[in-house]
């Protein structure tokens, strides 16, 4: 894998895994003021959410690293000729 590909494949990865945690904790606001969103998170934890995804992202960049280099499958080995 080169380095285009790599940080192609993480880019994917970590946006992927950010749409999976931002609903986690979401709770709405239960007395909301004049002008506030009735579905806007109380408390949205976004930092927190950014350092998760980072970590996950990560992972799972390193484990389809390693089962690239590793050569477990090659799809060039399996496409039509």
């Amino acid at each position: 894998m080169n380095i285009v590909t790599g940080i192609v494949v993480y880019v994917i990865a970590w946006w992927l895994v950010l749409l999976m945690v931002l609903p986690w904790g979401v709770r709405p606001l239960e007395d909301p003021k004049p002008g506030e969103e009735r579905g806007a998170p109380e408390a949205p934890r976004i930092w927190l959410k950014v350092l998760v995804t980072t970590g996950i992202a990560t992972a799972i960049w390193i484990a389809i690293y390693f089962f690239i280099e590793a050569n477990l499958f090659s799809f060039r080995e399996h496409a039509l000729p």
